[in-house]
């Protein structure tokens, strides 16, 4: 019989694939959950600054970057970068208010010249207008070997206006 033994050949090449195939479905719902996460912490972040009506301090900072830690409930490292940002029409240019970053990775503070031209990833605002811009970065490891390299970059950005001050103060920072 010519046939015989198909089904175990045809076995043999597809049960790894299918396994694979689930066990990458799995890990690319975790990784989707693991930049989720960190999506929601930072607009709750940038919400929360952006209902202020004092300066804040450094000490708000470092409170703010310990509350996306406890939000994103894991015990790999986060970064965070919160910045204020303003835009002067006259000359087409953003500027930095301020600028803090909190925890270790590749975000460092913003400058004028690093934002001044940024029209690809700010908005469109008014003169004179103040955007809070929070920024996160986290290194993904995967729990499974499906063909990612270890650690892959996760970066958020979210953004907001403040709600009831004109600008966000921060004196000492």
């Amino acid at each position: 019989d010519a046939t015989h033994g198909t089904v175990t050949v045809e076995a043999v090449i597809i049960v790894p694939i299918l396994f694979w195939a689930v066990a990458a479905t799995a890990e690319f719902f975790e990784m989707y959950r693991y930049k989720s996460i960190r999506e929601k912490a930072s607009y709750t972040v940038v919400d929360m600054i952006s209902r202020e009506q004092t300066n804040v301090s450094t000490a708000y900072v470092d409170n703010t970057k310990t509350l996306f830690d406890d939000f994103t409930n894991d015990r790999g490292e986060n970064q965070m970068r919160i910045s204020i940002i303003t835009y002067n029409s006259d000359d087409d240019e953003y500027a930095i208010v301020w600028s803090e970053v909190r925890g270790d990775g590749p975000l460092d503070e913003l400058t004028d010249d690093s934002i001044k031209t940024r029209h690809d990833i700010l908005p469109i605002m008014g003169n004179g207008e103040h955007l809070i811009q929070v920024e996160s970065y986290s290194e993904y490891e995967p729990q499974l070997d499906i063909g990612f390299s270890k650690a892959i970059g996760i970066q958020t950005r979210v953004f907001t206006s403040p709600r009831f001050a004109e600008q966000v103060k921060c004196p000492d920072c």
